[in-house]
C-alpha cells in the first residue's frame, strides 16, 4: 500500500476513534496504566534516554563541545545538500521548543511540585539530551532529497528507511499525528495564547465594555470580540508571510527570532537573579532539599518524592520535546554529509532550553519569594502562621500568571511593569513555535502525500492559526497533547531498533580528523 492511501485510512481511524470515544481515549496516553503511579510515557521517554545514553558512552559529555564548534559554523560546507546551516536548523528546532513550557510549564511544575521539580527537569534534560542526538541523527541519515533539492527528513522516514517497509504503517501513523499536533498544540495553543495576552492588555487600557473588546454572545460556550477577530487576521498575516516562503525562510526568521527572544527573556532573568545574589545559594539548596527530602506534610499525603519527580519529569519533557521526534525533522535539513555532525548540535538544544532557560524561570520564581504563592506552599505550611493570610490576599498563581508575577517582584526596583516582560517573551516565543510547527507538519504532508500537499497545508494550518485566536478550543488542545504523546512511541522504538547502528556510526564519525571548512 501506498503512503497516501495508508495516510487516508490512518486519518479515517483516528477520526472514527475520536467520534466513538471521545478525545478522552486520546487523552489516556498520558495517564496510562492508571493503576500505575508513574504513566508508561514517562518511563518510555527516560528508560530510553537512559538506555541509549549508556549504550552510546554519554555523548552528552563526550561530544559536547564538537557539537559547539559545529554550531559556530567551522565546519559548514555550502556545497553540502540541505536546506538550513546548522546554526538555522538549531534555532528552528528551538524556536519549536523554547515556548510556553519555558515560562508556564516551569511555573506549573513549581506550583504543584515545589522547588525540587526543577532539579527532575535537570535529569530529564540531561537524558533527554541523548535522545535529540539519537533522533537527529538519523533522521539526517535516512532523509531524502528531492528533484528540487530540498529535504525531506525525520522519524517517519528514519523508520520506513532504516527499520524496513514493513514498519510503514508506524511511520505513518507518526506523520499522521504529527500533522494533528502541528494544528492543535503547535498552532491553535499558540495562537491562543498570543490573541488571549493581547485582548487582556487591552481590555485593561480601554475596559470590557468599548466596542473592540466586548464580547458578543454567539452560541452556547462561545463568546466573540471584535479584538480577537482583529487578533486573529494579523496573527494569519505575520505568520502566513513566513510560512509561505518555506523553510529557506522560515530559517531565516527564526535564526533572528529565537535569539532575540532568548535575550530578552535572559537578559531580565538575570537581572533579577543577579541583584538577589545573596539568594542565590539559599534557592539552589532548597531546590535540592526539596528534591530529596519533601516535607512531611507533602510525604504523608501519598506524594513526596514522587509527586515532585513526575512534576519535575512531565514538564521537563513538555518543555525540550526530546524523545518525541519533532525538533529532529527541523534537524533533517542541515547542510552536511555526516549525520553525527547534525545530532551533536542536536544535543545543545536541551541544554538551552531546559539548562538554562528553565532554571532561570525557577530560580527567578524562587528567589523573589513569588514560589510561596503555590499550592505546594500552602500544603507544606502551617495555615495558621501569619504570613499565610498575607499570601492568600495576594492570590495564588500557577502557569504563566506565576512567572509574571515573580518578573514583576523582580523588576519592581526598576519599574513596575515587569510583568510586561513575559508577555512580551509570550508573544515571541508562541508565535515562533508556530512558525517551526508548520514546517513539521508540512513535512509529515509531503511524506504522506507528496510535495502536491505542501500548499493545502498551509492553508489549513493558517486556519487553525485564526481558529485558535477567536476561541478556546480545550478539546483540540487536549488532542493535540495526545497526539503529540502517540508521536512519541514510533520515535522510542526506532531510537531503541537502531541503536547499534547508531552506535557504529558515532564511532566512525569520531574516529576520523575534523578539520574546519576552507573557501
Amino acid at each position: 500500500m501506498d503512503r497516501s492511501k495508508a495516510g487516508i485510512i490512518s486519518f479515517a481511524v483516528i477520526l472514527l476513534i475520536l467520534a466513538i470515544f471521545g478525545v478522552e481515549f486520546y487523552e489516556g496516553i498520558w495517564s496510562f496504566p492508571s493503576f500505575s503511579p508513574i504513566p508508561l510515557m514517562v518511563i518510555a521517554l527516560v528508560g530510553t534516554g537512559i538506555f541509549v545514553t549508556i549504550k552510546l558512552g554519554f555523548p552528552q559529555l563526550k561530544y559536547f563541545k564538537h557539537g559547539v564548534n559545529v554550531t559556530r559554523g567551522i565546519y559548514d560546507d555550502p556545497e553540502d545538500e540541505g536546506d538550513l546551516n546548522h546554526f538555522r536548523a538549531l534555532t528552528t528546532a528551538l524556536s519549536a521548543t523554547v515556548g510556553i513550557g519555558n515560562i508556564a510549564g516551569v511555573a506549573t511544575a513549581l506550583y504543584y511540585g515545589g522547588p525540587g521539580a526543577i532539579f527532575w527537569m535537570w535529569v530529564t534534560a540531561f537524558f533527554g539530551t541523548t535522545l535529540k542526538f539519537a533522533e537527529s541523527s538519523l533522521s539526517l541519515k535516512y532523509r531524502e532529497i528531492g528533484s528540487d533539492g530540498l529535504t525531506a527528513g525525520g522519524p517517519m522516514y528514519t523508520i520506513e528507511s532504516g527499520m524496513g517497509r514493513n514498519w510503514r504503517w508506524m511511520a505513518v501513523a507518526f506523520a499522521s499525528f504529527a500533522i494533528i499536533c502541528s494544528f492543535a498544540t503547535g498552532n491553535a495553543i499558540q495562537a491562543f495564547t498570543v490573541s488571549d495576552q493581547i485582548y487582556s492588555e487591552v481590555s485593561q487600557v480601554l475596559g470590557t465594555q468599548h466596542f473592540l473588546t466586548l464580547k458578543h454572545h454567539m452560541w452556547t460556550g462561545f463568546e466573540l470580540s471584535i479584538q480577537q477577530v482583529i487578533n486573529g487576521v494579523i496573527l494569519v498575516g505575520i505568520i502566513g508571510m513566513v510560512i509561505i516562503g518555506g523553510i529557506k525562510r522560515i530559517g531565516h526568521v527564526t535564526s533572528f527570532l529565537a535569539p532575540i527572544m532568548g535575550v530578552i527573556y535572559v537578559l531580565f532573568a538575570l537581572i533579577i537573579i543577579l541583584v538577589n545574589f545573596d539568594k542565590i545559594g539559599s534557592s539552589f539548596a532548597l531546590i535540592f532539599k526539596m528534591a530529596f527530602n519533601p516535607p512531611a506534610t507533602i510525604a504523608g499525603t501519598g506524594g513526596g518524592i514522587l509527586l515532585t519527580m513526575l512534576w519535575g519529569i512531565k514538564r521537563g519533557l513538555y518543555s525540550n520535546e526530546a524523545g518525541q521526534g519533532s525538533a529532529a525533522i527541523a534537524h533533517s535539513t542541515a547542510k552536511t554529509k555526516y549525520p553525527i555532525r547534525e545530532g551533536s548540535v542536536a544535543m545543545l538544544g536541551p541544554f538551552i532550553d531546559t539548562i538554562i532557560i528553565c532554571t532561570l524561570t525557577g530560580l527567578v520564581i524562587i528567589i523573589t519569594g513569588a514560589w510561596q504563592h503555590t499550592q505546594f506552599y500552602m500544603n507544606i505550611t502551617d495555615q495558621n502562621l501569619p504570613h499565610i493570610k498575607d499570601i492568600l490576599n495576594v492570590g495564588l498563581f500557577n502557569s504563566s500568571l506565576l512567572t509574571s508575577y515573580a518578573f514583576k517582584e523582580g523588576l519592581g526596583f526598576i519599574f513596575s511593569y515587569g510583568d510586561k516582560i513575559v508577555t512580551i517573551s509570550v508573544l515571541l516565543f508562541a508565535v515562533s513555535t508556530a512558525i517551526s510547527w508548520s514546517f513539521y507538519g508540512d513535512r509529515s504532508a509531503v511524506y504522506l502525500f507528496g510535495r502536491k500537499a505542501i500548499m493545502p497545508y498551509k492553508w489549513i494550518f493558517l486556519l487553525f492559526v485564526f481558529i485558535g485566536a477567536i476561541a478556546e478550543l480545550e478539546a483540540i488542545w487536549a488532542f493535540g497533547d495526545a497526539a503529540l504523546g502517540f508521536m512519541t512511541f514510533p520515535n522510542l522504538i526506532a531510537i531503541i531498533f537502531l541503536s547499534t547502528a547508531l552506535k557504529k556510526m558515532t564511532q566512525t564519525y569520531f574516529s576520523q580528523k575534523h578539520t574546519p571548512y576552507q573557501k
